[in-house]
């Protein structure tokens, strides 16, 4: 006992599915992609940093859904809960999906019916509009209050929201082009639009005055009201805004960047233009003073 929080580990058999199905489509798409190469020297492959990326989002998983950290945030701080689902949903989830480049998740396009259904949830409506609802119905104090006293369906909450997060990045860092054919305003107008509802959930959390989870058995060495563990968790779940705010600089400076370059373009054409155009009047003006004499 750490000031009175346990420190037992949890175990998920869901979670465990979930660590096992990622490593084994990953390391698969690896392999299908090492074979290409070795059939075609010149055939694309995947980047150790994205192998790497992979790799830490996949522990970093285990470690959070695995460790003390998942048991406290189910059954003593609210605030904990909030910090493990904002690392999962911020940092675990794009960089599972940060390592999984094209020449891996390409292929899973190519069939009919796989392919129509990734087009759809990866949609930026729809993938907002999944993840969001996910997140705001599982976190309905009726619905939440439940699934405290219910390991699997806890765990099942936290996977489904980690999950859905996949698509809520897809969007922004998806590596097939196929599936971003929205430009960078629309990109950035994502972004700032998509993070909307949590946020005012956030604030709810933190102005309401009203502890919404009260079955928290908070520890009383702490000291803490459920308002106040509460309040912290809102602060935490704030952190999210503030990553959207980091995804946004790239975003613009990538579209002053292609808009700089348009221009320079059309400048180029412009330039080319105006010298074609002289090179035709000078090319008059010597066929008018050869006819002259």
């Amino acid at each position: 006992m750490l000031n009175g929080l346990t420190l037992s580990w949890s175990w998920s058999l869901g979670g465990f599915v979930c660590m096992v199905l990622l490593a084994a489509l990953y390391l698969f798409g690896l392999w299908r992609v090492n074979l290409r190469r070795r059939q075609d020297p010149q055939a694309p492959t995947v980047h150790p940093i994205r192998i790497a990326a992979f790799f830490v989002g996949w522990l970093l998983f285990a470690l959070l859904f695995f460790s003390p950290i998942h048991t406290i945030g189910r059954t003593q701080l609210f605030s904990v809960h909030m910090a493990e689902v904002v690392t999962l949903t911020t940092l675990c989830a794009p960089l599972l999906l940060g390592g999984c480049s094209a020449v891996l998740l390409g292929p899973a396009l190519d069939n009919r019916i796989t392919g129509s259904i990734i087009r759809f949830l990866t949609h930026p409506v729809v993938a907002s509009v999944i993840f969001n609802a996910t997140f705001l119905a599982w976190h309905a104090p009726k619905i939440f209050n439940g699934a405290m006293g219910s390991a699997p369906l806890y765990n099942t909450m936290m996977l489904t929201i980690f999950l859905t997060s996949l698509l809520n990045w897809w969007p922004i860092i998806g590596s097939i082009s196929e599936l971003k054919q929205h430009g960078y305003p629309l990109q950035m107008l994502y972004v700032v639009l998509d993070g909307q509802p949590v946020d005012i959930f956030a604030f709810l959390l933190v102005f309401s005055g009203v502890g919404l989870y009260p079955h928290y058995l908070i520890p009383a060495q702490m000291n803490m009201s459920h308002f106040a563990d509460q309040a912290v968790a809102g602060a935490i779940l704030l952190i999210p805004g503030l990553v959207d705010l980091a995804v946004m600089t790239p975003l613009f400076i990538s579209w002053m960047g292609l808009l700089e370059q348009k221009t320079r373009l059309a400048d180029e054409r412009r330039a080319r233009a105006r010298e074609l155009d002289d090179d035709e009047e000078d090319e008059d003006a010597q066929i008018n003073m050869g006819q002259a004499f």
